[in-house]
């Protein structure tokens, strides 16, 4: 049981502890994480939940409690959503049995209809619930107050014979509106989701106009003067990013110095949603590609990778930092090409250099959507659990020095020392067989710009096509010098990007996707075989491997190519994917890449180019985020 403390508070009961039961003789368990037992769930796959090989989410999560509510009580349930708040904007359920819809309607807090037993009660994100939201099923109703039934909240055994969690207060207003007060004062409650015909009172939720999805060009005024920048007070990465641009610009092209884009509030909320939920798929994805041998042949992984690639990705405290999406939006939709979750760039642009190229230029227009990416940095690297120096190792480039030096910063304000690796000549064997840095600190944690392929390709070389390559191991030196590869496989080695990123990174994952999530709204038909679909509407080729948009061809719906780039990846399986061309903006394709940050969204920036294929050396354009009105009424 719980028990309490000196000071006569009660503590938290340990993890997986039963706590009651909800309406239904429905178990509700602790979810107080820090006292989980590496003995009992060792792994990621041990948090994963199911009933009748459905899944119903993590353990013990809130959203994980309301879908098993409902699937055990009602026969149905809803579809991922990435936030517990998101469920507040679901439409419908679907039953387990018959795979039926059934009609969602949302209601306020506040609306004079009220909730009902068994209907699901919304908190906004923030405070208590920050980036989440929270989620609990209404067991009681009362004029006074409400009782409700939740995971994730308290971690507190029940009384004896309760079948809720705890009360809130809630009151009838004048009008006969009913309203619940949330216990915290950091966040507030939506309101109610009942499954219903009835939408008498109910929000009703819009779809977005599809103009408010069109970027927009602007230019800041020429003839006002720019702030002069003072060179000594620039940040380290910032010197490095002036040193390799030629100043503080995000273009090298003289015309495009002055322009940024303009998006819609609407517009970058249903960007976000877009990259929170492809996030979740994304990593659903994942987990079914290492669950199945077959699929993971798919990918071109060497085979005696595999059993590292699943134990990282169980491995619960090896989780990604950083990844970045790439989208395609427009009056046409919002659809995502792949997401770069291993060694994704252009973080330093979002959240350090449109915002400082903005205050140069003295645009006031709306606001910058990167502002909040360096502090998201910041929290995730404090959540890291890093107990000694982390190596932060890179190749002599100077855009990945900026970029190296822009994630330094972060490390370093939460208080984690680092140490730069600049190639691999500073690298050393250590007297046990160990890797060293120059200085003789062995290296134990890393975060890297080498990409995962990069080692695996010093693998593949020395071997002969029917060899499988040997994977380095402690103790062990096969090689006068350590090569990368001997440092990102050491199994004594933690890295971030973890190994298992190489599987959402991989473009064989776009088909398993479509699969799993077939006609979704943000995802592109994807074959691993060209179809007559593809053949006919037009098709992109896409090496399952490859970097900054190398090897890819376009091509048209009479078999003609559009356009086609060379690289390093031309030896590589393709998938193919369906053709969905990106907007155009003062005469250039533009493609919109938002920031993930320990798996939620953290910014969005502007990628252009005169090509459709976007590459490692397409422009950046600043981005600024204006209320819907200013893109509405702008011509």
């Amino acid at each position: 049981m719980t028990k309490p403390s000196e000071s006569g508070v009660q503590q938290p009961a340990r993890f997986n502890t039963l706590l009651g039961y909800a309406p239904g003789n429905v178990p509700v368990y602790s979810s107080h994480y820090p006292s989980a037992s590496d003995e009992d769930f060792p792994d990621r796959k041990a948090y994963r939940s199911y009933i009748d090989g459905i899944f119903m989410g993590y353990k013990w999560q809130c959203v994980e409690f309301a879908r098993r509510w409902l699937y055990l009580n009602k026969g149905c349930t809803f579809d991922n959503v990435p936030m517990a708040y998101d469920i507040f904007h679901l439409r419908s359920l679907r039953s387990v049995h018959d795979h039926t819809m059934l009609p969602l309607h949302s209601f306020r807090n506040g609306a004079k209809r009220r909730p009902e037993p068994g209907c699901m009660l919304i908190w906004e994100e923030g405070g208590e619930f920050e980036d989440t939201g929270h989620v609990a099923i209404v067991t009681e109703i009362f004029p006074d107050r409400i009782r409700i039934a939740e995971q994730n909240v308290g971690h507190h055994i029940w009384p004896e014979g309760q079948d809720y969690s705890r009360e809130l207060k809630a009151h009838i207003a004048d009008d006969g509106g009913y309203h619940i007060e949330c216990s915290y004062d950091d966040v507030a409650i939506l309101g109610w989701v009942i499954q219903t015909d009835d939408d008498t009172h109910a929000d009703i939720f819009f779809d977005i106009d599809p103009a408010l999805l069109n970027l927009h060009l602007s230019k800041v005024d020429a003839s006002r003067p720019t702030i002069a920048m003072q060179t000594e007070e620039l940040q380290p990465e910032e010197k490095a990013f002036v040193t390799f641009m030629g100043g503080y610009t995000l273009t090298r092209n003289p015309d495009e110095k002055l322009s940024y884009g303009r998006m819609s509030e609407s517009a970058i909320k249903e960007i976000r949603h877009a990259s929170n939920e492809m996030h979740a798929m994304f990593m659903q994805a994942t987990d079914h590609v290492l669950e199945s041998d077959a699929l993971l042949e798919r990918f071109g992984f060497p085979r005696v990778l595999w059993p590292r690639l699943r134990q990282s990705w169980n491995n619960r405290r090896n989780h990604m930092i950083t990844g970045r999406l790439d989208f395609s939006v427009s009056e046409y939709g919002v659809k995502v090409y792949e997401y770069n979750a291993d060694s994704a760039s252009c973080y330093m642009e979002c959240g350090q250099a449109q915002g400082r190229w903005a205050e140069l230029h003295r645009c006031k227009d709306g606001w910058n959507p990167g502002s909040h990416l360096h502090e998201m940095l910041v929290h995730a690297w404090k959540k890291s659990g890093l107990d000694d120096v982390l190596h932060i190792m890179l190749d002599n480039d100077p855009e990945e020095t900026y970029h190296a030096l822009y994630m330094k910063s972060a490390i370093e304000e939460a208080g984690i020392p680092c140490k730069v690796i600049r190639g691999l000549s500073d690298l050393f064997w250590g007297d046990d067989g160990s890797v060293v840095d120059r200085d003789g600190k062995r290296i134990r944690w890393v975060w890297k710009t080498w990409a995962w392929e990069t080692a695996l390709d010093q693998l593949r070389d020395e071997c002969t096509e029917d060899e499988q390559p040997q994977l380095p191991y402690q103790g062990t030196r096969r090689h006068a010098k350590p090569r990368l590869v001997d440092v990102l496989l050491r199994k004594d080695v933690k890295v971030f990007e973890p190994l298992w990123t190489l599987v959402p990174s991989n473009k064989a994952i776009l088909p398993v996707l479509w699969e799993i999530f077939p006609d979704h709204p943000n995802l592109l038909d994807a074959q691993f075989n060209l179809t007559a679909d593809l053949r006919q509407n037009g098709y992109v080729a896409k090496p399952i491997v490859g970097r900054c948009g190398s090897n890819i061809s376009i091509v048209g719906h009479s078999e003609e190519v559009i356009e086609a780039t060379d690289g390093q990846f031309d030896n590589r399986e393709l998938m193919y994917q369906e053709f969905f061309e990106l907007p155009q903006l003062g005469g250039r394709h533009v493609q919109i890449s938002t920031f993930m940050v320990d798996g939620r969204y953290a910014g969005a920036c502007v990628r252009a180019d005169a090509s459709p294929i976007i590459t490692g050396g397409s422009d950046i354009l600043p981005l600024r985020i204006v209320p819907d009105g200013d893109i509405l009424f702008s011509d």
